[in-house]
């Protein structure tokens, strides 16, 4: 089983770190040949998407299309990233009552048309298949809280600050 695992905090002893990490323990413990792919979005790795992305989507270019221009080589990496995956675990914190920047321009990036999803005349069409997302979140003042799988939430408990 492979295992997309991506942390959106920019401290490294953050809740939502410790969070998203038992939750691959706890995948690790049902399957202990569990192959992890981290991605540090706290680290500030993925840019926000830029003028060669938006002008590329307006030509809507396949991942075959060659070079990538600007940050579509970024998102490409990304989406790639997510189909080798099996499942997917994000931790992150709340800022300011969303998700941070760093998981935004994530999702920017991996969101595109034509790549993991299409427009059908029903709407948005998935071109993937689906996957389980495992979302450890840390609110305020410690709140600790694990949605897992479709959005059930699991754990929710108030944790010194």
């Amino acid at each position: 089983m492979k295992i997309l695992h991506i942390d959106c905090s920019p401290h490294r002893a953050s809740h939502s770190r410790a969070l998203s990490a038992a939750i691959v323990a706890q995948l690790r413990a049902y399957a202990p040949d569990l192959d992890t792919t981290h991605r540090d979005l706290g680290a500030g790795l993925v840019p926000p998407v830029d003028a060669f992305y938006a002008t590329a989507l307006a030509r809507r270019p396949s991942s075959g299309d060659g070079e990538l221009p600007g940050t579509m080589q970024c998102s490409e990496t990304l989406i790639r990233e997510i189909e080798a995956s099996d499942a997917i675990v994000i931790g992150t914190p709340v800022h300011n009552f969303t998700v941070p920047t760093t998981l935004k321009a994530w999702i920017d990036h991996v969101v595109r048309l034509d790549r993991p999803m299409a427009m059908g005349s029903a709407g948005k069409i998935g071109l993937r298949a689906d996957r389980p997302v495992f979302t450890g979140i840390a609110a305020a003042r410690g709140t600790l809280v694990s949605a897992i799988d479709r959005g059930r939430i699991e754990i929710m408990r108030d944790q010194p600050a």
